[in-house]
């Protein structure tokens, strides 16, 4: 305490955390959710992660050695990378797993100033463009015994699903979305450690369940809710890529505001929309409001009063 006490500039108080400790963090939160994917699909899943991370590194290196400050260290690129694979398929071939490493890190993050300045989500942004640079291969979840359409594809053409599958993870999907477990093994970590809060995770889910109870054609039925709950990249997203710093509003009312929207975007993508899911998509267009979500949410500083409003 006595610390916290000395005269000095802003800031005041500092945190113990630093950025690369941070990263570690989140790296071993991913773990589960990657080691399972490595057994649920194969040493191939495990092929894609190093691929895509190998990427990451070394987008980042190179171009710190051109702007003569190498940024690796603060494993900042070891998370773009690790999230990328997570949402690939396995049975994307690997120059194009490498190609959405290289646009995360020189297009998403470097370009607008590097750690700290990207305006939208890297793993996500590159995900996206291989989405739509390459809508076949990134569909195709077909490998080895594992045939047919995902469970959110099923539950959209009005088929049933194993739920129980869907929670721990026997099912098809990108490497890291699949096992719902896992996932929030990783989280629970996260959250204990102080790293992430539930405002952003909590608003999310919360309502995207009402929402699809309200518009997913079954109403208020357990199984349909929790198949919606743990099929895609949902938990994934919502407490993996949504809670990003760098991407996420930093007032506390702006946080729950970004998840409500998230929730009703998701639901809008994935009930009325063309595709089964509809997560990514959800997170990078609220990147995109964040500025203006931290505006309308900023505390009006004591002894002063918003424009507009009286006394």
């Amino acid at each position: 305490m006595r610390e916290q006490f000395k005269v000095s500039s802003n800031p005041h108080i500092r945190s113990r955390l630093t950025v690369s400790g941070i990263m570690l963090a989140v790296i071993i939160a991913l773990l589960p959710a990657a080691g399972y994917g490595i057994y649920h699909f194969g040493p191939r899943a495990a092929v894609v992660i190093l691929v895509t991370i190998a990427s990451t590194v070394i987008t980042e290196a190179l171009f710190g050695i051109y702007k003569k400050k190498v940024t690796v260290t603060d494993l900042s690129a070891v998370v773009t990378g690790l999230l990328l694979a997570l949402n690939l398929p396995v049975g994307i071939p690997l120059w194009m797993a490498a190609l959405g490493g290289v646009f995360a890190i020189l297009v998403v993050k470097q370009l607008f100033g590097g750690l700290g300045q990207n305006f939208m989500n890297p793993a996500l942004a590159a995900r996206c463009f291989l989405l739509i640079s390459f809508t076949g291969q990134m569909t195709d979840f077909t490998y080895d015994t594992f045939t047919g359409a995902t469970p959110l594809a099923a539950l959209k053409a009005g088929e049933s699903v194993n739920v129980m599958d869907m929670i721990v993870g026997r099912t098809a999907g990108t490497i890291g979305e699949t096992s719902m477990i896992a996932i929030l093994i990783g989280a629970c970590f996260l959250l204990l450690l102080g790293i992430i809060d539930l405002r952003v995770p909590g608003s999310y889910l919360v309502t995207f369940l009402l929402f699809a109870a309200l518009f997913g054609g079954r109403g208020f039925d357990p199984a349909y809710l929790s198949a919606q709950l743990a099929g895609g990249g949902l938990m994934l997203g919502a407490f993996f890529m949504a809670t990003d710093y760098v991407t996420r509003p930093i007032t506390a009312k702006g946080q729950y505001i970004y998840g409500i929207f998230l929730g009703i975007l998701t639901g809008v993508f994935r009930f009325w929309g063309r595709g089964a899911e509809g997560v990514s998509y959800a997170i990078l267009l609220g990147n995109l409001l964040v500025p203006l979500i931290e505006r309308v949410s900023r505390p009006t500083p004591f002894g002063y009063r918003r424009q507009g409003k009286s006394r």
